[in-house]
């Protein structure tokens, strides 16, 4: 069974983490890409946040899962002191984990928080701000509308 998120829902839930996410007051937003691109944009437009940057991460080749998590195109966030980590959904936790680990070990002195739309509570790790437990698959409007798939 999939539940297909739309775009109406979406802005609803961008409202409600914005304010969620006044109280960590970040400086930077870092999307961890792909999923979490849309909602970083989102997010930095609603807090005007213009440090915006994205980190490519890789468990799955195809349907095969990967021994180790790859993690690309790691951003320089020198200068940055309050960090939002966005991802779409924390599934099963292992990327998120995977990329404060990396940025927590090479930005000792910045603070990161962990957000997402959706989460899994079964996950590794638990955002610091979310809005909705995934029950089902997820078809996430920006992957679906433009393939045409519903």
């Amino acid at each position: 069974m999939s539940y297909y998120y739309s775009y109406d829902e979406f802005k609803n839930d961008i409202a409600l983490l914005r304010d969620r996410v006044k109280e960590f007051n970040p400086d930077t937003i870092l999307s961890i890409a792909r999923g979490g691109m849309i909602p970083g944009l989102f997010l930095a437009q609603a807090i005007d946040c213009r440090r915006l940057f994205t980190i490519n991460t890789i468990l799955y080749e195809g349907n095969q899962k990967l021994e180790e998590i790859e993690i690309l195109n790691i951003p320089d966030l020198e200068g940055s002191k309050r960090v939002l980590v966005v991802d779409d959904i924390i599934d099963s936790g292992e990327t998120a984990k995977a990329v404060l680990e990396l940025l927590k070990s090479r930005y000792p002195s910045v603070k990161f928080a962990l957000t997402s739309i959706f989460y899994k509570t079964s996950a590794s790790i638990s955002p610091d701000f979310a809005i909705k437990e995934a029950k089902d698959w997820i078809d996430f409007f920006w992957e679906v509308d433009i393939k045409g798939e519903l």
